[in-house]
């Protein structure tokens, strides 16, 4: 039994079989079906896109030299020259990068050189770095080969004392006049 039959004759006209004519009218089902508007199913705002894996990154490039502060609320590549302070998330310092001022982050590379000041949770000063100032950190690492002239201290973090200094005592008497005083010679 053959469901489906074909004819391979080609009409006079050279276009084969006629499609069967379509009918626009719609089926009775769907003529009576109602049409829905879209109702939203909650009120509440939509959840915030996700966000991306890695942060943004701000360069700037060896072809700049910037003068004042520098801020970003995200990470920093500095490959020119800087006059004034750095602070961002995680600063990385290039190895042709020269900067004079503080470098403030919660992680901060040194390839390059720093005139000033780091205060970081992280540092990582490789082979290639040059140092001229302290460096305030909670952990650090540095390579073989970098250059430090200043001093590494590790309280990052911690307010730094405002406390006066101990009251100035006055000099002891020499041994000869406090004897005097004790046997109670004029």
């Amino acid at each position: 039994m053959t469901m489906f039959t074909r004819s391979d004759k080609v009409s006079e006209t050279g276009g084969g079989a006629k499609p069967p004519a379509r009918d626009d009218t719609p089926a009775p089902a769907e003529a009576k079906r109602p049409q829905a508007t879209a109702q939203p199913l909650s009120h509440t705002a939509p959840p915030p896109p996700p966000k991306a894996a890695a942060s943004t990154v701000s360069v700037i490039s060896k072809a700049l030299k910037i003068t004042g502060q520098l801020e970003s609320t995200e990470d920093i590549q500095i490959d020119g020259m800087v006059d004034g302070d750095v602070r961002g998330v995680s600063v990385t310092v290039g190895g042709d990068a020269k900067i004079k001022g503080t470098v403030y982050g919660e992680e901060v590379k040194l390839s390059g050189t720093v005139d000033g000041k780091i205060e970081a949770q992280r540092v990582v000063l490789t082979s290639t770095a040059h140092m001229s100032g302290d460096v305030v950190h909670q952990n650090i690492k540095i390579e073989a080969g970098a250059f430090i002239n200043g001093h590494c201290r590790p309280d990052f973090g911690k307010p730094e004392s405002k406390a006066l200094p101990p009251p100035h005592k006055p000099a002891a008497a020499p041994p000869e006049q406090k004897r005097d005083a004790v046997v109670g010679a004029p």
